[in-house]
């Protein structure tokens, strides 16, 4: 009998959970605001190409669809997320069906994965994380397909999956790596032998190619981006808390993908799938052993859900009923006490209040507010990164309208950091500003090859600008941002006036550098 008749696909029962991603994911996608993150990249979808200093170009190509298509709305940028991010509950499911799972385990797999506040915190915003997290459950989905099925077609699809994963983030190849390892270690090792791998080997590299043609054409500076996020963020973490959060931020979730990844060695129904165990491990230590952020483990843990769903439901006995409606309310329903935390559907006044509380009342939840200063804040750092991006752009507007017509046509406006860059991209046209300049991230790639203003408005969130002193007539610090709550409060709109001839080669010896790493 063929394969696809002997086990029922539960699709229609999936996606009632998908239903309920979308639902939860709509409450809060037009709430607060940009996050600085999301300007950067409907910024690169103005600029498309096969690569960016920062990220690959996936993102770029989704946002030039939104731009171009949705329009320039907060809730038009979070339709793809909420997409990616539904369509993951539905191949968790899938993934479930595949170790064999009927329906409670893959209720209790989408409803941790839905309730998890780690993805319900990530994966509503449009930033690489969601879509690096579709690719990498994609990807196990179908290598578990195929090894059930023998189907070549789904390796191919695997190469597919891992070509545009890399396409979306570079952490892809370390998940790579880590399952060609396991499955070198596993008794599926023969798989790696194989003409249907190769071929999917060959497929991944295809895809891949215009971006590595790219990064050699611009000086690979994927690695310049690396050693300054190692530099800038990543030698302050600690390892102990990188640790402590793989426990915490998926909540209860924690007992489902730990049953999940100690079954994965221990249990003989699914030892067949051991190397997603030894990929997690090794995934997991490389990630400890780099000072890595936590969210670069999260793409793991689905498939660790769905390992875990399986083997509560064998435990269960199917005329248990009540215990298996209590099992899934004690793994689901405790996180919705960390959801306003996670997913803006609160108003701001009513978040604010909300965090207080559960700071107060749960100090082991303190590293949520707690920003890459290492300090604590009234607000998580992404929340606070949604705020006053459209008031400074106003602010600026206001200071380069009080300049003469003969004043505005020589007047520049530089941004030091791509979300100030990026909020000018998006809210300047509103406001009549002329095209902003930046050298920050991938604004570089785009910059003007030269300047030579005599007036300048410069946007900061460094109150020194002493070194600009014998480059100007005169430096003013005509407004900043005063809301206390937002990441870029304090941040100075500076207006230097008369401008001197040295400010151009300053100007292109900075783009020359920016555009060599």
């Amino acid at each position: 009998m063929p394969y696809r008749n002997r086990k029922p696909t539960y699709g229609n029962f999936i996606l009632i959970f998908v239903g309920i991603k979308i639902l939860f994911n709509l409450l809060a996608i037009s709430h607060f605001g940009f996050h600085r993150d999301e300007l950067l990249h409907l910024a690169l979808g103005d600029h498309l190409a096969w690569g960016y200093k920062e990220v690959p170009p996936f993102i770029a190509f989704l946002a030039g669809i939104i731009n171009h298509v949705f329009g320039s709305s907060v809730a038009a940028t979070r339709i793809f997320p909420t997409l990616f991010a539904a369509m993951m509950v539905w191949f968790t499911g899938k993934l479930v069906v595949e170790f064999g799972g009927r329906r409670l385990a893959i209720t209790i797999a989408c409803l941790t994965l839905i309730f998890s506040p780690a993805f319900a915190g990530s994966d509503y915003l449009f930033q690489p994380v969601v879509f690096d997290q579709f690719w990498w459950l994609v990807t196990v989905c179908l290598l578990v397909k195929y090894l059930n099925t023998r189907n070549v077609n789904y390796m191919y699809l695997v190469g597919a999956a891992v070509g545009l994963g890399i396409l979306t983030k570079y952490t892809m190849l370390f998940f790579v790596v880590a399952l060609v390892i396991g499955l070198l270690i596993s008794k599926q090792r023969k798989v790696l032998w194989s003409k249907p791998f190769l071929i999917s080997a060959l497929i991944a590299f295809v895809i891949v190619l215009p971006n590595f043609i790219w990064q050699i054409t611009h000086h690979m500076p994927v690695f310049t981006h690396m050693s300054m996020l190692q530099k800038q963020q990543l030698e302050y973490n600690n390892p102990a808390d990188f640790i402590e959060q793989q426990f915490l931020l998926n909540g209860v979730g924690l007992f489902v993908w730990v049953i999940g990844l100690i079954f994965l060695f221990a249990s003989y129904k699914l030892r067949k799938y051991i190397f997603l165990g030894i990929a997690y491990l090794l995934v997991f230590l490389f990630l400890l052993k780099m000072n890595g952020k936590s969210y670069y483990l999260f793409p793991a843990y689905p498939m660790l859900f769905a390992a875990g769903a399986y083997m509560l439901e064998r435990w269960i006995k199917t005329s248990w009923r009540f215990l298996r409606g209590a099992i899934i309310i004690l793994l689901t329903l405790p996180n919705l006490v960390f959801f306003p935390l996670a997913l803006p559907f609160l108003t701001l006044t009513e978040t604010l209040a909300y965090t207080k509380w559960t700071v107060e009342k749960m100090p082991v939840t303190k590293f949520i507010v707690t920003w890459e200063d290492k300090k604590q804040h009234p607000l998580t750092q992404d929340y606070a990164d949604m705020l006053s991006w459209e008031e400074m752009v106003a602010k600026t507007a206001k200071i380069y309208f009080s300049l003469s017509p003969e004043e505005q046509a020589h007047t520049i406006i530089f941004a030091d950091n791509y979300g100030e860059a990026g909020a000018f991209q998006h809210f300047g046209p509103k406001y009549h500003l002329p095209a902003i300049v930046c050298l920050s991230s991938s604004f570089a790639l785009w910059a003007p090859a030269t300047i030579a203003p005599q007036n300048l408005i410069y946007v900061s969130d460094d109150k020194d600008v002493s070194d600009l002193k014998p480059v100007s007539a005169s430096i003013e610090l005509k407004d900043e941002i005063t809301n206390p709550l937002a990441r870029e409060y304090g941040t100075g709109i500076f207006l230097l006036r008369g401008m001197k001839p040295a400010i151009t080669k300053i100007y292109e010896k900075s783009l020359k550098e920016k555009l060599s790493k």
